[in-house]
């Protein structure tokens, strides 16, 4: 199955989405969306089939967003894309996609609505949180 992150691998729930889709037996395509940046097209693709808008999809902590002014309501959705391009960490992460669905996986457990298999339990996540128990089900 084709899966795709945009990954950013400072970030502790993208290392987990990430780790969840390689224990689920899936080797994804890793793009490290800070180094490579966005196009327009491909955002505007990304949040429709996630069903987000440049609104939702902004990531408001521990990025330049109060800095440059974005977190204003008034602030359109083309001035939020437009600063989305310059400053690629303004969208929040990861953004899963493949057959299943593109999803913002926040929070991490997120993914498994995209994944037909997943992990064997028990299984946790980096911080050490159950995820999946030892029967299989969400914790």
């Amino acid at each position: 199955m084709d899966i795709v992150i945009f990954h950013n691998p400072d970030c502790g729930t993208s290392r987990n989405v990430l780790q969840i889709i390689r224990d689920a037996g899936y080797q994804p395509e890793v793009i490290p969306y800070l180094d490579t940046g966005w196009t327009r097209g491909q955002l505007l693709a990304l949040f429709a089939a996630a069903g987000l808008t440049p609104r939702t999809a902004l990531r408001t902590s521990k990025s330049p967003a109060a800095e440059l002014g974005l977190l204003d309501p008034d602030v359109s959705d083309d001035t939020l894309l437009e600063a989305m391009l310059t400053h690629p960490v303004l969208v929040n992460r990861p953004i899963v996609a493949c057959p299943q669905g593109v999803r913002l996986c926040r929070p991490s457990e997120t993914v498994l609505d995209l994944l037909p298999t997943w992990p064997k339990g028990p299984y946790h996540k980096e911080d050490g949180d159950l995820l999946i128990d030892a029967q299989g089900n969400r914790a």
